[in-house]
């Protein structure tokens, strides 16, 4: 007996709950107008919000190292500047594009500093590699998107080109000066070695003044020292002093390389044109599809909003008119 009144008691609430759901169905199809002018409202405003806000188009770059003749210029610049101890070519490749890297992020973080802001990154391809870089500019048209990212890419370039072209007018001057004062410095040694063997010869002639040797003493001059330099004879001596007065400086081997590399140096020419910091790996793209405003997905939200609200508005209407009854 008592089973049975379970049983009736089951039935009679899945009955309630069954009439339940069916009641709410019907009173959403009764109030499908006022549902569905909710629906059309949500869509003319999602509509009105297309049609004013502003559209957003993300352009792509990836640019990796340059190329060993995009830093020709520069890499025979330093080579002709220090020789051995200039750096390798790989090393500049690393170090241009490390210098890219980081004038780049320094724009993208004023652009996004300013007033209106204009998001510009730049970020590895893979975050454990340093290049290739992938640099992103979003605009409000496709076109003005890609433009722009150009743009900010050939700035920067220009940018480090420059930079480059500086320092590198720097050294050159520092070079200079640093070869002429060694010039200077082994031109005053050479005349003192010479002012010197002057003296030493000046010296050898007043000793053989003395002991009145006029004629050489020895027959192989090779074996002749300072100390018995006295017995070439006066008349061979003076001959030398003479000799010695007009003859030219005599400079070591290294003095005349260290004339050709000021030469080489004075001669450099540096064009900040032929010198790049980047190579494109993919050129700035033309955006197919916008960031945002999202048609589809926009009026897709408006009309589930517009229906949400409309069964709402519906719902809270009957609830209130059956409620009031019952008070």
């Amino acid at each position: 007996m008592t089973q049975d009144n379970n049983n009736g008691s089951d039935a009679r609430r899945v009955d309630s709950e069954q009439i339940d759901l069916i009641d709410i169905v019907v009173q959403l199809w009764r109030g499908k107008v006022t549902i569905g002018i909710c629906i059309i409202v949500a869509i003319l405003v999602a509509a009105g919000y297309l049609f004013i806000a502003k559209e957003k188009w993300t352009s792509t770059a990836i640019i990796s190292q340059p190329d060993t003749a995009q830093i020709a210029t520069y890499s025979n610049a330093l080579n002709i500047l220090y020789g051995t101890t200039a750096p390798n070519v790989s090393d500049l490749q690393t170090r241009v594009v490390d210098r890219f890297n980081s004038a780049f992020s320094a724009l993208a973080e004023s652009l996004n500093n300013q007033e209106k802001p204009e998001k510009l990154t730049i970020e590895p391809v893979v975050k454990t590699e340093k290049v290739p870089l992938q640099i992103t500019y979003q605009g409000q048209t496709a076109e003005g998107a890609q433009q722009q990212l150009a743009k900010y890419i050939q700035q920067v370039d220009e940018q480090i080109a420059k930079e480059i072209d500086v320092d590198l007018k720097d050294n050159i001057a520092l070079q200079i000066d640093t070869l002429g004062d060694s010039l200077k410095t082994q031109e005053k040694v050479a005349q003192e070695q010479k002012d010197l063997r002057i003296k030493q010869i000046q010296e050898a002639l007043k000793f053989a003044e003395q002991a009145n040797i006029t004629k050489p003493q020895v027959q192989q001059t090779q074996d002749v020292t300072q100390d018995t330099m006295f017995l070439l004879g006066s008349d061979a001596l003076n001959s030398m002093i003479q000799n010695e007065s007009t003859r030219p400086l005599v400079f070591s081997p290294a003095y005349f390389q260290t004339k050709q590399t000021l030469l080489d140096i004075q001669n450099l020419k540096i064009d900040p044109t032929t010198i790049h910091a980047y190579r494109y790996v993919m050129k700035p793209d033309l955006p197919v599809y916008r960031d945002s405003p999202k048609r589809a997905l926009t009026l897709v939200l408006a009309v589930l909003l517009g229906g949400m609200i409309g069964a709402g508005v519906v719902l809270g209407r009957n609830a209130i008119r059956s409620y009031r009854p019952k008070q």
